[in-house]
C-alpha cells in the first residue's frame, strides 16, 4: 500500500515523497490548473524542467494552492544543452525566478549530452556543470541535487569529482523497461532512481498481461504500473491533465504480490518509443 504522503530518504537525509506529479508535455496553458488539481487531491511532489516551458505556471499553481511551502517537494532541471559552469548558474537563476517559490527541493542535470547529440561524450563538461550544481546546493537554495537520463558511465564520471554525491537519477522506467544496469548501480551507490513515463507515455495502456493482472487486483492498469515502480524501490512521476486521472493515479492502496512482481519484472520491452526525454 502506498500513500501520497509516504517518503523515501535521499543520501543527504532529505525526505522525498514516494509519488511525484510529472508535468512533461503539459502545455503552459494547462500547467497551473493541472498542478492545482494534483495538489487538491493530495499530491505534494511536483516535477518540472526549464525545457518544458511551464515553470512559471507550475510555480503559480503551487503558490495559488495555499499549501505551506515546507509541505511540498518541487523539482526542476537544468537544460541538457547547458554544459558549462557559467551556463548552469545562469539557467538555474532563470528557473529559480520562473518558479518563484523560495527554494527548490531538487535540481537535476536533465541529460548527459545535448538532446541532438545522443551518445556524444560530454564527460569534462558534465564535471564542470557538477561544480556549478554543488555551488547551487551549498547556497541553500536547493535541498538536493542530482541527474536525469545518466547511464552508469555518466554517473561514474560525476562521482570521480563530486564532493556532493548525486541524490537522484531520473530515468525512463516502466514495466518492460527497467534499465537494470543503471538501476543496480544506483542502488549500490545509494542514488535513488526516479521513473519518468511510468506508463510509457501511454504505451502500456491496453497491454493484455497488465490489463488482466490489474483486474485481479480490482485496480486500473495505470495504478498497477505505478505501484510496480514503487515496489521496486523506484519513485514514479505519473503525468495527467484530467483531474479524474490525476486522482486515480494516486490511489495506490494495494500491494502487488511477490509472484506477480516477479512476472512483471520478467516482461520484456513493452514500449520503447521514448528512451530519452
Amino acid at each position: 500500500m502506498t500513500k501520497l504522503t509516504d517518503t523515501f530518504e535521499l543520501n543527504n537525509g532529505t525526505k522525498i515523497l514516494k509519488v511525484g506529479f510529472g508535468t512533461w508535455q503539459i502545455p503552459a496553458g494547462k500547467a497551473r490548473q493541472a498542478v492545482l488539481d494534483a495538489l487538491s487531491v493530495g499530491y505534494r511532489h511536483v516535477d518540472t524542467a526549464l525545457v518544458y516551458g511551464n515553470e512559471k505556471q507550475v510555480g503559480q499553481g503551487i503558490r495559488d494552492s495555499g499549501i505551506p511551502r515546507d509541505q511540498l517537494f518541487v523539482t526542476s532541471k537544468l537544460p541538457a544543452e547547458s554544459k558549462s559552469y557559467e551556463e548552469a548558474l545562469r539557467d538555474f537563476e532563470t528557473t529559480f525566478n520562473n518558479l518563484n517559490i523560495e527554494y527548490l527541493d531538487l535540481y537535476l542535470i536533465h541529460a548527459p549530452e545535448p538532446w541532438r547529440e545522443n551518445g556524444a561524450n560530454y564527460d569534462a563538461e558534465n564535471q564542470d556543470v557538477w561544480r556549478a550544481m554543488e555551488e547551487i546546493y551549498h547556497s541553500g537554495r536547493v535541498k538536493a541535487i542530482g541527474v536525469s537520463n545518466f547511464r552508469v558511465h555518466d554517473l561514474q564520471n560525476i562521482l570521480e569529482v563530486a564532493s556532493v554525491k548525486p541524490a537522484i537519477d531520473q530515468i525512463q522506467y516502466y514495466v518492460g523497461y527497467n534499465q537494470p544496469k543503471v538501476s543496480a548501480f544506483g542502488k549500490q551507490e545509494n542514488i535513488l532512481i526516479e521513473a519518468y513515463s511510468p506508463l510509457a507515455t501511454g504505451g502500456l495502456l491496453g497491454n493484455p498481461v497488465l490489463t488482466k493482472m490489474a483486474a485481479n487486483y480490482h485496480v486500473t492498469l495505470p495504478q498497477l504500473a505505478i505501484q510496480f515502480v514503487i515496489q521496486n524501490g523506484v519513485l514514479p512521476l505519473p503525468k495527467a491533465t484530467s483531474k479524474e486521472h490525476i486522482e486515480s493515479n494516486g490511489q495506490l492502496d494495494f500491494e502487488i504480490s511477490a509472484a506477480d512482481m516477479v512476472q512483471l519484472n520478467a516482461i520484456q520491452d513493452t514500449d520503447a518509443r521514448y528512451h530519452f526525454m
